[in-house]
């Protein structure tokens, strides 16, 4: 099916586009609905390979699938960007256990090791338990209360937040440098809770960090339903105690790769429209919606335009990102990349919020861009009919934000996000939580976006 492109323009609102461009993306999400590929992609990348944290051998198919997926959907050139990645192992399956004599309480908890943390020694660790909610408390603490014991971060994600990735923001910052402030103190463990809007038995995983300068100290996560047991044990018993083992390692860094696929723009070559999302997954999961729906709806973006005959003007990259979830080597070397080669990005996309509903896109612009963001608000009728409607939130992602810094504008595919956190970094990630219409309308979504970039420049 070719799609003609007519040349009057229309003003409407403010807005300035051909009349067919209406057309053009009702095609677009009609194809993805009934003869989309992303959830067919999805469907294998989850259950074929599965988890696939970065320097895993599930990585290193994951990127052989991706190079010969971009070759199905159609792309001109599909290559490969070498990188250095991390290689963390996950080991045994953690165990830990809450006792109190007094409380007369010997139960199991359920934990995961955050990523990246050291192991605990074989037999593992018992010690008693500090609560608190933010490092400020823990400071006040100091060494006299702390040393000796395991801190136990407790802060919850926000109910209130209506927007769930705010209430993340305001409680991961404890996940991530938590083991680092414990250290400090002289703490022989660190516990924190998960990351989830919900009351639940699954513990959360996720990256965390350590500073040299400080002990190495073991960390991991706790279910949110653990964490409501251990606090109110700990508030009835100062002396109840948290045993916990863990068998994870660092192992040496290993080669893997991005993969980039390529349509050639056929008046503009030279400008580059980015679109992608991460390949790397946390091992406990399957990673459908973190981020394996972003990387098959990049691919579909390719995929839809071959298989609609749209010839963008300018050239469009869909990339399968390696190592976001814990290092971010690939969205460095893609940017480092692109500065060596001189290339010329007017946008980049990146979808890594879930593969939920699509409900608009943040943006974050260069300052000087003020006419850029008007331009690209200005595009928000001719989503409306899909229910697309939010283009006022700042977005991007952590694989395009180095490219940013070149003074390259990004976007971030902004999905429903109520339930995102109820599988985000835990073993219920899985291809069985995702529905397949909400997944194929965010490629679409992405799809639509792009050809307005590579039609009309940006």
């Amino acid at each position: 099916m070719k799609v003609k492109i007519f040349l009057a323009l229309f003003i409407v609102a403010g807005s300035v586009y051909a009349q067919s461009d209406s057309l053009v993306i009702k095609k677009i999400f009609s194809q993805a609905l009934s003869n989309g590929k992303s959830y067919s992609s999805l469907d294998y990348l989850s259950n074929k390979i599965g988890g696939r944290l970065s320097g895993s051998p599930q990585a290193a198919k994951a990127v052989e699938w991706a190079r010969q997926a971009m070759i199905e959907a159609g792309a001109d050139t599909v290559y490969l960007q070498e990188c250095m990645v991390p290689h963390w192992v996950r080991g045994a399956k953690e165990q830990a256990k809450l006792s109190s004599a007094k409380s007369k309480v010997n139960k199991n908890v359920a934990i995961c090791a955050l990523g990246g943390s050291i192991a605990t020694p074989a037999a593992g660790i018992t010690a008693g338990v500090i609560e608190v909610k933010s490092f400020e408390e823990l400071a006040k603490l100091g060494k006299e209360k702390v040393k000796g014991k395991i801190v136990f971060f407790n802060r919850p994600m926000d109910p209130t937040e209506v927007v769930t990735f705010h209430a993340y923001g305001g409680a991961v910052g404890q996940r991530v440098w938590g083991a680092i402030e414990a250290a400090k103190y002289g703490a022989v463990g660190s516990v924190v809770r998960s990351m989830s809007l919900i009351n639940e038995d699954a513990p959360h995983t996720g990256v965390m960090y350590y500073n040299d300068t400080f002990p190495k100290i073991p960390s991991c996560a706790i279910s949110t339903n653990g964490a409501n047991f251990l606090s109110q044990l700990i508030s009835k018993d100062n002396n109840a105690q948290f045993f916990f083992k863990m068998d994870c390692k660092t192992l040496p860094d290993e080669r893997s790769y991005n993969v980039v696929g390529e349509i050639r723009g056929s008046e503009h070559p030279e400008e580059i429209v980015v679109v992608g999302g991460h390949l790397d997954a946390w091992d406990n999961g399957d990673g459908a919606h973190d981020d394996g729906a972003g990387v098959v709806q990049s691919i579909e973006v390719i995929h839809l335009f071959k298989s609609l005959g749209i010839k963008p003007k300018r050239t469009v990259r869909a990339v399968a990102f390696m190592n976001e979830e814990n290092g971010g080597r690939g969205g460095d070397k893609y940017a480092e990349l692109a500065l060596k080669n001189k290339e010329i990005h007017i946008a980049a996309i990146e979808s890594d919020a879930g593969g939920f509903a699509p409900r608009g896109f943040g943006s974050t612009f260069p300052k000087g861009m003020e006419e850029k963001k008007k331009k690209f608000v200005s595009w928000r009728p001719l989503f409306e009919p899909y229910n697309v409607f939010d283009f006022t939130h700042d977005g991007g992602g952590a694989d395009i934000s180095e490219l940013a810094k070149q003074n390259v504008p990004m976007f971030g595919l902004l999905p429903e996000s109520q339930r995102y956190f109820d599988f985000h970094h835990t073993a219920n990630d899985v291809f069985s939580n995702i529905n397949k219409r909400e997944l194929e309308l965010g490629g679409a979504a992405m799809a639509s976006l792009i050809y307005l970039f590579t039609f009309y420049g940006f």
